[in-house]
């Protein structure tokens, strides 16, 4: 158990409860509680009290770092539902939460949270192989993708997948051409799409149109979320702007050499 998996089983019970035999006092989350219905379902619960106790002992420091990310962003804030609930010295040291007016309408939302990777340490995991490839600037602006969409902010989301992504053909094409070529065309007019015209010019007729492929419809909602009117973006938009960055950035590392020698 770590965080990411204690922040989506909590996410999951905050969207369909599961009432046990043990009493929430005054909160809407009681801590305790639900480390136990975790343990009850994978059949872990032991009939001795004090083995049990134990258990939930061990599995709480993933639970409070979940339900502390959930406060953090808004969704869960400490104490009790009203004044004057029930409360307990154990709720109050950091075992009761309730669900805030924004976290109702974040959970009424799309479950896609549930699962996709879009915690920020378990995605940071799936970009790490390509950060040394790709750069700081890459990581940066991916790891604030998926915060973006953690909060449901789609719009947001869907730019900083398409800067991530601009990022990737930047790194490339320094790799190949040297940074002070590529950053004197780039800060040109028509800079980026100039470099991608000098990047795959040469390249074979497959990897032009996948890289393309790839690339288009991320700079597509980049260019629509920087735009003043209304653009339309929700979570099909955010959800596969995700995926496609991460799945890009795995193309190009596969056909990195390629992309990279000269005369390609």
């Amino acid at each position: 158990m770590n965080t990411e998996d204690a922040l989506t089983y909590l996410i999951a019970w905050l969207r369909q409860p599961m009432p046990g035999p043990y009493p929430s006092y005054g909160y809407d989350v009681y801590l305790p509680n639900i480390i136990r219905t975790y343990l009850a379902q994978r059949g872990e619960v032991d009939q001795n009290r004090q083995a049990d106790e134990r258990k939930v002992r061990e599995l709480s420091p993933a639970f409070y770092a979940a339900a502390w990310d959930l406060c953090r962003r808004g969704i869960l804030r400490p104490g009790v539902c009203v004044m004057g609930a029930q409360a307990t010295n154990e709720g109050a040291a950091g075992n009761g939460y309730s669900v805030t007016p924004f976290g109702r309408t974040w959970l009424a939302e799309s479950d896609r949270d549930d699962f996709v990777p879009t915690e920020p340490g378990r995605f940071a995991q799936m970009l790490s192989p390509h950060r040394d490839r790709f750069g700081p600037a890459f990581y940066e602006r991916a790891q604030e993708a998926v915060r973006c969409y953690g909060a449901h902010a789609y719009l947001a989301c869907c730019a900083m997948c398409g800067a991530a992504a601009e990022s990737i053909l930047l790194a490339t094409a320094i790799a190949r051409f040297g940074q002070e070529s590529v950053l004197s065309t780039y800060n040109s007019a028509q800079g980026r799409g100039r470099i991608e015209g000098q990047l795959l010019g040469k390249a074979r007729e497959q990897l032009q149109r996948e890289f393309r492929g790839y690339l288009s419809l991320l700079k597509y909602w980049r260019d629509e979320a920087s735009h003043g009117g209304p653009a339309n973006i929700a979570d099909d938009e955010a959800y596969t702007s995700l995926a496609l960055l991460l799945r890009f950035a795995k193309y190009v590392d596969q056909w990195w050499e390629e992309l990279t020698r000269d005369g390609a």
